[in-house]
């Protein structure tokens, strides 16, 4: 029996939304011919988990992973993506899903939204300019701090005068607050970065809010970079959550670990020995005795 994957997504009453998702569910089948791979929304648009999963059913699996295809981990990927899959496990008596992370900061998500920023200003121009990191905003603090922990990650090693951050809904600041506290800091040209996969409803807000306060601000050069889309990165990073699940190595935030992965300007971080700091309290380290370690 070949292997189930189904990927989940939100849902967007957007077609060109739902036309991307199509597209990345395309891209992670090419690259894994190896298994059927299905795609599903949670809601707001077809096809429903529940098409996707009666397909694969329907296949003869009844074991599916599921890569829930969310950039941060908050109610949908927490709570509700689950309780639809439970929901299924119901629905076709004998059925198990086995379930991945989100897909988080990753670097190649990164370097996807460095080259949204690279598409609207020339890296000459980076140090004189500022970034708001636009995030979905939610009422989980968690997925909140996911959106400052990216932008942090962002704005290190890469020459950008700041990368602030803002949300479009449920949090603050908003769109307009980060693009304010980038004029307080000085910065006369502005980027809007949105950390989204596709076209929808609170894309398309973020682009009438920067114009609104661009409009308000004629002094100021504000611009709005693309959306992350479905590209070939993204569908590799599915297919890396997939493989983790596959081999039960659910791990933390080893993606955004210098001593792991290679981050601009931190290259000589990779697989660099760490040593405890000193410690008064501690007799060993008073005598030397520190413990070093390795970062596999």
């Amino acid at each position: 029996m070949r292997p189930a994957l189904l990927v989940i997504g939100h849902g967007t009453k957007h077609a060109d939304g739902v036309a991307q998702f199509a597209e990345l569910v395309d891209r992670v089948r090419a690259a894994a011919p190896y298994a059927d791979v299905e795609g599903g929304f949670l809601e707001l648009s077809p096809p429903p988990i529940q098409d996707a999963t009666s397909r694969l059913v329907a296949a003869g699996h009844r074991t599916v992973d599921v890569v829930p295809l969310v950039l941060v981990a908050a109610g949908h990927s927490k709570g509700d993506i689950p309780a639809a899959l439970r929901r299924e496990e119901l629905r076709h008596p004998g059925l198990s899903f086995r379930y991945a992370r989100p897909l988080g900061p990753h670097p190649a998500l990164l370097a996807e939204a460095e080259a949204r920023v690279l598409d609207v200003v020339p890296r000459e121009d980076w140090a004189d300019t500022a970034v708001v990191l636009v995030g979905r905003g939610a009422t989980d603090p968690d997925a909140n701090a996911e959106i400052a922990k990216t932008a942090r990650l962002l704005q290190e090693g890469r020459g950008i005068g700041t990368v602030e951050t803002s949300f479009i809904s449920l949090a603050e600041p908003s769109v307009p607050a980060g693009l304010e506290r980038a004029r307080r800091l000085g910065f006369t040209r502005i980027v809007v970065l949105p950390w989204f996969l596709f076209a929808g409803v609170l894309p398309d807000r973020i682009v009438v809010q920067a114009g609104d306060w661009a409009g308000a601000h004629p002094e100021l050069d504000v611009r709005v970079a693309g959306l992350l889309g479905p590209t070939a990165a993204l569908a590799a990073v599915v297919l890396e959550r997939w493989t983790e699940l596959e081999a039960g190595d659910l791990r933390m935030n080893c993606d955004s670990c210098a001593y792991r992965v290679v981050m601009p300007g931190f290259e000589a971080k990779v697989g660099a020995p760490q040593t405890p700091h000193d410690h008064p309290d501690d007799p060993a380290h008073a005598h030397g005795h520190g413990h070093a370690h390795v970062h596999p």
